[in-house]
């Protein structure tokens, strides 16, 4: 009996030192039909591969923040060791830090930058690329492709979206100073990174039949929707320049068709592998930076093959 019942406490044990070594991680996504997320998502479950004894638990918030913040009050509620967020607005992430700290689980926001960013309380860190560098690199090489003269055209994405401000506020400061000054906006859309909405929006300037030089977007897939009703308007695409940011698949398929002149590299894969590298480790009680930075990378043409 006593052999049985060692036997018994053993396996116990061991049972519970199996459960204990299983790691769960809730992770909320902004939108499932966002491609550039997508590959972020597919970055985070990449590492997961790579992890025998981890769990995802992967939720789709449908650009809804109440929504966003209830999956995450769930996560808690489950008992999730770390909670990864890739937040729908970056304005509503102080609530869901305050919930993960108060349970005492770590939590990590990546690519869209959190609100409290620039100052992440303990317990939290952001992962992403700094914004600051996109808009800058995708302006100059535009700029230089029109002589540093022009009129341009911006399609943004969402205006409570931090990453659509910065992009959108680099294009204006790089136009505002020499050799660049001699370039002018002549209008700014909201396509809220949306291709359909970009291809309405251009085909909107084309029937107003406001003059211009060139395209910036916030993005690749309004960029490609821009390129999209200036092929079906018969525009010439030689002499007008079209700029997207992420070199998603579909922007690197634009660019080798001729289409798309500019885009700028955001690792959106490592974004998702460093992301979940980071819940890991703070899951694990290592201390992590609170800001982690992947750098962006210009795309022309030029160096197009070091993509593919």
């Amino acid at each position: 009996m006593k052999t049985r019942l060692a036997a018994l406490a053993l396996g116990t044990a061991l049972t519970a030192g199996m459960a204990h070594a299983e790691t769960t991680v809730g992770v909320s996504m902004t939108s499932f039909d966002n491609p550039f997320l997508t590959i972020l998502l597919d970055g985070i479950r990449s590492e997961a591969a790579t992890h025998s004894d981890l769990t995802l638990s992967v939720e789709d918030a449908q650009l809804d923040v109440a929504r966003q913040l209830n999956q995450v009050q769930n996560m808690v509620a489950n008992g999730v060791d770390a909670i990864i967020v890739n937040p729908v607005d970056g304005a509503a992430t102080p609530a869901m830090t305050a919930v993960a700290r108060d349970a005492g689980i770590p939590i990590v926001y990546v690519n869209h930058p959190p609100a409290e960013h620039e100052n992440m309380p303990e317990g939290a860190s952001f992962v992403g690329s700094d914004e600051k560098q996109s808009g800058t690199m995708q302006t100059k090489a535009v700029c230089e492709m029109l002589g540093g003269k022009g009129k341009v055209l911006v399609l943004m994405g969402p205006l409570e979206n931090e990453a659509s401000m910065v992009r959108t506020r680099d294009i204006e400061e790089v136009i505002s100073q020499a050799p660049c000054d001699g370039m002018e906006i002549v209008d700014k859309q909201v396509g809220n990174w949306n291709r359909t909405q970009g291809a309405d929006l251009t085909t909107n300037w084309l029937t107003a039949g406001i003059p211009f030089d060139a395209i910036i977007s916030n993005n690749d897939e309004m960029a490609i929707g821009a390129i999209q009703s200036l092929r079906a308007a018969g525009a010439d695409m030689d002499r007008i320049v079209v700029a997207g940011i992420d070199a998603t698949p579909d922007g690197l398929a634009a660019m080798r068709a001729g289409d798309l002149d500019v885009t700028v590299f955001q690792n959106a894969t490592k974004q998702g592998q460093v992301t979940l590298q980071t819940a890991l480790d703070m899951a694990a009680g290592q201390s992590v930076e609170g800001n982690i930075w992947v750098p962006f990378e210009p795309v022309t043409p030029d160096t197009l093959d070091q993509y593919n």
